[in-house]
């Protein structure tokens, strides 16, 4: 029903609309103008068999629509979907491909042999197992597309990846995307062009801010300082990565640029906690407490030990602040010792990650009952307000508001996300701008020669 831009702007595609009725309720209305790749036109049914197919619980999109438990279709161009609860930035979850009811009628849908239809600017002609081949669909809804210079396209289904390397090295494939980060190794380093892009894997420092130590905000943030991710980087993946600052710094338009600081700096680490009332004594920053007794900066950073890529991070991170006079023991975990540990909030410092959604909702860093224990009354705010509007502007500008309170409170540190690439062929000619929605925007201004 709706697309994604190449910056995650939600994007009109079958549906026009998207009206938010109740925390629960959304009456999403279809362009009925558009046309089946059969002739046959695009109608309010067909969401609603979709969304049930997807209910049945056998599709990767199966996720989107966990919360419906309700679809009423008021008419051929209106839909109204109901939600056990409220999901921040719903709409996003309506980015699934949309399924033709009357095509499949009396048909036993998982078991059709049928060859699937969509309303796209290009159809499936052909298709033997490993071959599929696709045309140019002259019913094109969509005008600016109806004069791409591709008129067809050559799918080639391979049983592991490196049938797909060997195939685009000799020249039978035009594009690859891939977030093998030792691509060269496969297909060299001359005869086509790469685009690199940040991935959705997204790696963090989370600080349990309950913690006596932890919740002191200078801590936090000087232990920020005193982590350098380009070297986490460069030792553990090779450059292949980015440096993170924040859950939505993969490209989304949300995510402001140049507000976030916490840039690798040991002398400034050093100052913050000197001006927070620290000393470095015995080998170890202290602080005299109002009731006479003293604290020590002594950290226990938890790991899964089963994961060689993080644990190598953690015995990094555990060096870089031993540098600046901070004490700490790694506690090295079993998966599932580390899946307890998550659940329970049984940590002071963990090394973790998520796999980021397309939709800009972040309640998993800040929202109730968030990893961190963290709880700031304007963030909370700030949240609510942006479930309660569909303002583009309003909604950009609590979340700089919010990049500026995570910078100034620091209770988790953003350290790294994955690459992931698309490469192709000298024989295509076109710009290609792929983020981790979709490889193939501007298709219809590519060309082959």
């Amino acid at each position: 029903m709706f697309n994604l831009s190449s910056d995650y702007k939600l994007e009109n595609c079958l549906a026009t609309e998207c009206s938010k009725i109740s925390d629960t309720s959304y009456v999403v209305k279809i362009n009925n103008n558009i046309k089946w790749h059969d002739g046959s036109t695009v109608i309010a049914k067909d969401v609603q068999f979709t969304i049930d197919r997807l209910k049945d619980g056998v599709s990767t999109y199966a996720y989107n629509v966990e919360k419906v438990i309700g679809l009423e279709v008021i008419d051929a161009s209106t839909i109204k979907i109901n939600l056990s609860e409220p999901v921040p930035f719903f709409e996003y979850n309506l980015t699934f491909p949309i399924l033709p009811n009357n095509y499949y009628l009396g048909e036993d849908f998982y078991n059709s042999e049928k060859t699937p239809i969509g309303t796209g600017p290009y159809k499936i002609v052909s298709f033997d197992g490993t071959n599929m081949i696709l045309g140019k669909n002259d019913r094109w809804w969509n005008i600016e597309n109806k004069n791409a210079k591709i008129e067809a396209i050559s799918i080639k289904i391979f049983s592991e990846m490196g049938e797909v390397y060997n195939s685009f090295k000799l020249g039978n494939i035009d594009v690859v995307s891939t977030s093998n980060n030792q691509l060269e190794n496969y297909i060299g380093t001359i005869g086509y062009t790469k685009n690199d892009y940040k991935g959705r894997k997204y790696t963090y420092l989370a600080f349990n801010c309950l913690d006596d130590i932890l919740s002191n905000t200078e801590v936090r943030k000087a232990i920020g300082y005193s982590i350098d991710k380009n070297n986490i980087l460069s030792n553990i993946y090779g450059n292949n990565g980015y440096v993170s600052s924040f859950p939505l710094d993969y490209g989304n338009f949300l995510y402001e640029d140049g507000i976030i600081n916490n840039d690798y700096n040991q002398d400034q680490a050093k100052i913050i906690l000197l001006q927070n009332g620290w000393d470095y004594k015995n080998n170890r920053w202290q602080k005299s407490n109002d009731d006479y007794t003293t604290s020590r900066i002594d950290l226990t950073l938890t790991v899964n030990r089963d994961d060689a890529e993080k644990l190598a991070t953690a015995e990094i991170i555990e060096n870089q602040l031993t540098q600046v006079g901070m004490k700490v023991s790694l506690r090295k975990v079993s998966a599932s010792q580390y899946s307890t540990i998550l659940d329970n909030k049984d940590y002071q410092m963990i090394l973790t990650g998520v796999y980021n959604s397309f939709s800009p909702n972040i309640d998993t860093f800040f929202g109730n009952d968030n990893l961190q224990n963290f709880y700031n009354n304007e963030l909370n705010t700030i949240l609510n307000e942006t479930k309660n509007t569909s303002d583009e502007n309003k909604i950009k500008e609590d979340y700089k508001k919010i990049e500026e309170i995570y910078n100034n409170e620091l209770p988790f540190l953003s350290l790294y996300r994955d690459k992931s690439t698309v490469v192709k062929s000298q024989n295509i000619y076109g710009e290609i701008t792929p983020n981790n929605y979709f490889s193939f925007y501007n298709i219809h201004t590519w060309s082959r020669f």
